[in-house]
């Protein structure tokens, strides 16, 4: 069973999440649990004490002390790296402020008394989709950092990866999305072993998603999209397709 965590000082703000949260599991029949509802930064903490994985929302302006809900999501993420971590706000402008604190937050909720329940519902939704598919098989999951988000993409959704216009940064394609992410083509070469094809130096393709090679002009397809072939990525295509290209 997943532990949910939350701690907002406003009594009538964390009873409304937390009604939320609970007719959420009730309804979806989620294994999860709503562990601790707290006001104070130190109850949580004693209760999230030996947590591995859980769920936190978290009051981004809590008044605990020395506790604010940045310093929180630190010791949170300190203590369970793996955590998920949900901030609560009265303002939409502070979700730069975790990147200053390296929180990789999953996402924000405006303090907007007629739609925080259907907020912190639909989120609750969204943890629960990710977390199945990292359960299925966390090898079949592509991380990456694009913006403000934490994104999570299937392997088999990727058609290709190519180098950006921007230094140290790598496109992601898919059918119908392209993510723009700090990275490099031959670190994902080697984290990501056969299943890509690196055709060009700028290129690493889904070896199962190649429809098409024009070996003439040094080019070839993958959904619909049409990339390039090096001399070299010509060898390292007849090698993955067993001499036969």
């Amino acid at each position: 069973m997943i532990g949910i965590y939350l701690c907002d000082d406003e009594d009538a703000v964390r009873h409304q999440i937390q009604t939320a949260l609970e007719w959420k599991i009730f309804v979806e029949n989620y294994d999860m649990r709503v562990v601790c509802s707290a006001a104070g930064a130190r109850e949580l903490l004693t209760a999230a004490e030996n947590e591995k994985r859980g769920i936190y929302f978290l009051d981004v302006e809590l008044k605990d002390g020395e506790w604010d809900g940045f310093r929180l999501g630190q010791e949170l993420r300190r203590r369970d790296p793996h955590g998920t971590l949900v901030y609560i706000t009265s303002y939409g402008d502070l979700a730069w402020r975790t990147f200053q604190y390296h929180l990789e937050a999953f996402d924000y909720i405006v303090k907007e008394p007629e739609r925080i329940g259907s907020s912190v519902s639909q989120c609750l939704g969204e943890i629960h989709t990710r977390l199945l598919a990292e359960r299925r098989d966390p090898a079949e999951m592509f991380t990456l950092r694009s913006g403000e988000a934490v994104r999570h993409i299937p392997l088999r959704d990727i058609l290709f990866f190519e180098t950006a216009a921007t230094p140290h940064h790598v496109l992601l394609h898919t059918s119908n999305s392209r993510m723009d992410f700090l990275g490099s083509l031959n670190e994902l070469e080697l984290k990501l072993g056969d299943r890509f094809v690196r055709t060009h130096r700028a290129y690493l393709v889904a070896a199962d998603k190649i429809e098409a090679v024009d070996l003439k002009h040094n080019k070839l397809w993958a959904g619909g999209h049409e990339c390039l072939l090096s001399r070299a990525g010509k060898a390292a295509l007849r090698e993955k397709m067993g001499g036969n290209q």
